[in-house]
C-alpha cells in the first residue's frame, strides 16, 4: 500500500450514466476502506492510534456495516432490522472493540451488509423515496441521497483511514 496506485479498486466511468456514475463511486469507496485493512492483523486493526479518539480500521468497518444496514434496509427499504453493534446502551458500540471482536466477523458482515445494500437499491429508480415511518424524524429520502449520503461517509472515514493506517505500519496511498 506505501504506493497511490489501487489499482485493484473499480475505478468509476468517466462517462456514465447518473445511476452508474454512483455505483462506481459508492464501490470504489468501498473498495478503498477494504485496501487501506489489507495485510493487517486483529490486533493491528484494534489499534487505536490517533488518541483520544476511538478510531480503529476494525471500528471503521463494523460502522459503516452498520451504516449500510441502515440507510439501504432501514430506510429504504422498510426493513425492521436490529442494529447490529450499536445499543441503546453504547450508541457507539461500532467502535468500542473487545478481544473477542474479529476482523473474520466484521468483514464478513459488511460484505453481507454491502450486498444486502446493493439487492435493497436495485431495480429502483434514483427517485424512489423511503418511507417517513422508517426515519425516527420522519423525514423522507430519495436513493439518490441515500447514495450520495453514503459515498460522503465512506469518503470522510476513508480519510481517517489512511491516517489510521499510516500511524499503524506507515504505509500511505491515496
Amino acid at each position: 500500500m506505501t504506493t497511490s496506485s489501487g489499482s485493484h479498486r473499480p475505478e468509476p466511468a468517466t462517462t456514465a450514466d447518473e445511476r452508474e456514475m454512483l455505483d462506481g463511486w459508492l464501490d470504489y469507496h468501498r473498495a478503498t476502506l477494504m485496501w487501506k485493512c489489507e495485510g493487517l492483523n486483529d490486533e493491528e486493526l484494534r489499534r487505536t492510534p490517533l488518541a483520544p479518539s476511538e478510531l480503529s480500521l476494525l471500528g471503521l468497518v463494523r460502522h459503516m456495516a452498520e451504516v449500510e444496514r441502515y440507510w439501504f434496509r432501514q430506510i429504504m427499504r422498510g426493513e425492521e432490522v436490529p442494529d447490529l453493534y450499536v445499543t441503546d446502551a453504547d450508541r457507539d458500540g461500532d467502535f468500542h472493540l473487545t478481544a473477542a471482536d474479529t476482523w473474520a466477523e466484521a468483514e464478513g458482515t459488511w460484505r453481507a451488509e454491502v450486498e444486502r445494500a446493493r439487492e435493497a437499491a436495485a431495480g429502483h429508480p434514483l427517485d424512489a423515496r423511503s418511507d417517513a415511518a422508517s426515519h425516527h424524524r420522519g423525514e423522507v429520502f430519495s436513493l439518490r441521497w441515500v447514495y450520495t449520503h453514503m459515498i460522503e461517509e465512506y469518503a470522510r472515514h476513508n480519510g481517517h483511514a489512511d491516517l489510521l493506517r499510516e500511524h499503524i505500519d506507515g504505509a500511505t496511498g491515496e
